[in-house]
């Protein structure tokens, strides 16, 4: 009999340190390939975001040095990621007639790690894969790949959980934001006021977050978040979503970044509402205001496409940005909003 996946992860280091239910959870993440003999898994010099490990077969590092080293599965040396360090240091290729690869993304990984080590000693974990759900969800989302890993402690310790019932508004729109919430169990509808017709405009499962528009834009809740099953969530305060998340999250970029951005493909969106917008914008930029940016957004770019969001002072790019991370999408908030760039699109004309 074959071995299963989270087996062949548990004789590697440091993945065999983890509890069980969190090998599963990173061999159901991984992506597994076989290589043949001459194929180069990186050069010298490579950046990126993979760690690799060695399950099957031989390979051999060269360095710019001349010197090279083998790396034989299953062997003391085997069981190491392969040459983890970045940029890497050597060039890997299989010297085997055949070679299986094991692809771990990074950030990803040690997230994962850290938390595994938190809930050790903590309530947020509960000893099965499936009851940990929401927690390998919620790390796999784009915005928290930004997340410093020493943050994932503070996160998880400053989570508060509740219990909620089916019909539960737990955020209603136009109300005053208080926190951050984590569907742990259940599921909720999201609806807001369209056409002066409240609508459901999505859905939240186990692992999905919600809140956080209100809370990095310093305005009212901008829509109503009510429970369609039973269920539990997990929360943090206002003072612990600005100390934990919000800094780290929302990638900042200054006007000269971003222009330069913009000159290589970068797409510029005004998050402003659309009577602020027509009396005055950047030029090139499109109008997708902020309550509407989940919904209009989808449809018009693909996660390729480098976004740049901007407001008038940063509140609502802050929100923008985050929401536009977690949806997949390489995503920047421009610092001193509409009038720093138009300083350094006149900059230009006058250069």
């Amino acid at each position: 009999m074959s071995a299963t996946p989270s087996d062949a992860l548990s004789q590697l280091y440091p993945i065999d340190t983890l509890r069980q239910e969190t090998r599963e959870q990173l061999a159901s993440e991984a992506a597994y390939a076989d290589y043949s003999r001459g194929e180069v898994l990186f050069r010298t010099g490579d950046i990126d975001d993979d760690t690799l490990y060695l399950l099957d077969g031989t390979v051999e590092g060269s360095y710019p040095d001349g010197k090279t080293r083998q790396f034989v599965a299953r062997s003391l040396q085997g069981r190491y990621a392969l040459g983890d360090s970045q940029p890497r240091r050597f060039t890997a290729t299989v010297v085997s007639a055949r070679a299986r690869i094991a692809r771990l993304d990074r950030r990803y990984m040690e997230k994962v790690i850290a938390w595994d080590q938190i809930a050790r000693n903590a309530t947020a974990g509960e000893g099965s894969a499936e009851s940990n759900r929401w927690v390998f969800r919620l790390l796999q989302s784009r915005a928290f790949h930004k997340l410093p890993t020493g943050n994932i402690g503070r996160m998880f310790q400053g989570f508060e959980e509740i219990t909620v019932r089916t019909g539960d508004v737990v955020v209603r729109e136009g109300d005053a934001a208080d926190y951050f919430y984590v569907i742990k169990e259940g599921a909720a509808a999201v609806l807001k006021h369209l056409d002066e017709a409240e609508s459901i405009v999505a859905y939240l499962v186990r692992g999905d977050c919600f809140g956080e528009d209100a809370l990095l834009s310093n305005t009212t809740r901008n829509a109503t978040v009510k429970m369609v099953q039973d269920g539990r969530l997990m929360r943090l305060s206002r003072r612990t979503f600005e100390d934990v998340l919000k800094p780290p999250v929302v990638e900042w970029v200054n006007p000269a970044q971003a222009s330069l951005l913009a000159r290589t493909g970068a797409v510029l969106i005004d998050v402003r509402l659309p009577a602020e917008f027509e009396q005055r914008a950047i030029r090139g930029a499109i109008n997708l205001p902020l309550f509407r940016l989940r919904e209009d957004v989808v449809d018009r770019f693909n996660p390729n496409d480098k976004l740049i969001v901007y407001c008038n002072t940063g509140e609502r790019s802050s929100a923008a940005a985050f929401i536009l991370t977690r949806m997949g999408f390489d995503a920047y908030a421009l610092q001193g909003g509409l009038f720093g760039m138009l300083r350094q699109q006149e900059k230009q004309q006058g250069a």
